[in-house]
């Protein structure tokens, strides 16, 4: 991959303004196949669970009540531990730390598979999300390294971007399919079948980077964003749970900010930040962290509500569930391929990414008529093909455009941004849309009988309506910030700038 200095059997590219033009390792595109499965294996394991959920807890005997830790021990430590990761990749080399993050996640699939009890389970899950808190940055910085030439690059995030928009949806036909036809463990057990493809192909293909010896760790911005972002994660979970006057949820909430405002002000003093705040501050790549905060806030009105829609209302099965999705991956993978080689290229993202919000919006605001004799072509279809178009030109861009121009010693910190933006949203999103469809539920029974089961089926379609209108909003939000903060035109590509040593 791209190298701090060059090697011995690297050095030639740097002779000739031919060589120094190469696209990028001989074998890119495999090392691009290697990355898109590791990607995979981190994003379906946020939701590849859910759908085991219950027979997980029928089989190990743990509560309702904790049954929310099997989803939030996971995204506690991958959204805490993100910012650290990445600048651990940075410092000690993107190959160790993408082999360690594969291997480590494998492990830690096996021992939430092999589980006898909920605390183990609780500790595996754990252990996944810190070791995908430095696989994921590590994947993307190797993928900006990798891929220098600006259309390949483009090329290369459109399917990135394609495979990180739905990997959540593959997570939830995988798990159906698994479950009902293995059983639960099997969903965790997935995943040593593809850490071993992915390490295979890291051995062969990557190559060691040189380290910056004279680069330290930041401990005190280490400590503080660790924290910060952990009650904010922790505090957003605890919604779900508690009510939002509860010191679980704004203590934890209010302690997060604190605790990310100072280490904000740090990163102003500190010798070697954690995340240099030039990484932040590029106008398209800040609106590039909004746009994936924002929409994987709204992406949640999808993927969760709509699996209650469709398992509860409509009676599909698990993996009809995951077949139902199937449309709106191939929709996103369409545009989001079709975003970063074509559109922003020619438009630029001050059109594209807030058409994609628009689109967002519309396929939300179409699935609130969704009512107990909807059926999936007529009526849950449309809307999820025009929502999977508009996330596929928001994700792909967005991921691509957030790590442009960053220099090659920032390019994991950069990664491991994004990957916050994206873990942080999704917090969010669940927290909030899951509070206010209760909400919603709960004001609909009042006056009514609690115990008819016609009231019961329409006070869970009014909860999913909810949640809809709220991730509407989210992308009306998005698309406003958007198309607000987003340069116009064409990115210009600094062909100095970009790495000039691979491989």
């Amino acid at each position: 991959m791209a190298q701090t200095s060059a090697a011995p059997d690297t050095a030639p590219l740097r002779k000739t303004g031919s060589q120094a033009e190469e696209a990028g390792p001989r074998h890119r595109w495999w090392i691009l196949a290697i990355i898109g499965l590791a990607q995979l294996m981190v994003v379906l394991d946020a939701t590849i669970v859910n759908i085991a959920l219950p027979s997980a807890q029928a089989d190990l005997g743990f509560s309702d009540g904790n049954r929310t830790w099997i989803v939030t021990a996971y995204s506690l430590a991958f959204g805490s531990l993100l910012l650290l990761g990445g600048r651990i990749a940075d410092l000690f080399g993107r190959k160790p730390a993408f082999l360690v993050g594969v291997g480590g996640f494998a492990v830690a699939s096996a021992v939430a598979g092999a589980a006898t009890n909920f605390e183990m389970l609780v500790a595996g899950r754990a252990l996944q999300g810190l070791f995908g808190a430095l696989l994921a940055p590590a994947a993307l910085s190797l993928l900006t390294t990798t891929f220098t030439d600006p259309k390949e690059r483009a090329r290369a995030f459109g399917i990135f971007g394609a495979i990180a928009g739905s990997g959540a949806a593959v997570g939830l036909l995988l798990g159906g399919v698994l479950t009902e036809y293995m059983n639960w463990r099997w969903t965790l057990f997935v995943n040593l079948f593809i850490a071993a493809f992915a390490m295979v192909g890291a051995l062969m293909l990557l190559k060691r980077t040189a380290r910056d010896r004279n680069s330290k760790l930041d401990m005190p911005g280490t400590v503080l964003v660790t924290t910060g972002l952990f009650s904010i994660v922790y505090g957003f979970s605890n919604a779900e749970s508690h009510d939002w006057s509860s010191p679980l949820s704004w203590g934890f909430l209010a302690a997060g900010t604190v605790l990310l405002t100072a280490f904000t002000w740090w990163q102003t003093k500190a010798s070697h930040p954690l995340l240099p705040l030039r990484v932040l501050l590029d106008r398209d790549r800040g609106a590039s962290f909004v746009a994936m905060l924002i929409s994987a806030a709204g992406m949640f009105g999808v993927f969760l509500f709509l699996t209650y829609y469709l398992q509860l209302s409509l009676g599909f099965s698990a993996v009809k569930t995951g077949l139902a999705f199937l449309p709106m991956v191939a929709a996103l993978m369409v545009t989001a391929t079709l975003s970063t080689s074509i559109l922003i290229p020619r438009i630029g993202p001050k059109i594209v990414v807030p058409l994609g919000m628009v689109l967002g919006a519309v396929g939300m605001v179409w699935l609130t008529a969704l009512d107990m004799n909807s059926t999936y072509a007529a009526h849950v279809l449309p809307p999820l093909v025009v929502t999977g178009l508009g996330i596929g030109l928001v994700m792909a861009p967005a991921m691509s455009l957030a790590t442009s121009g960053v220099a090659t010693d920032d390019a994991g910190v950069a990664s491991a941004s994004v990957n916050t933006m994206q873990q942080i949203g999704g917090s969010i999103g669940t927290a909030l849309l899951n509070t206010l469809a209760a909400s919603a539920a709960t004001s609909y029974l009042v006056g009514k009988d609690p115990t008819n089961k016609l009231n019961q089926a329409q006070a869970a379609l009014e909860s999913y309506s909810t949640a809809y209108w709220w991730s509407a909003g989210f992308f009306a939000a998005g698309a406003l910030l958007t198309v607000l903060l987003y340069r116009r035109g064409v990115p210009k590509i600094d062909a100095d700038a970009a790495p000039t040593v691979h491989m």
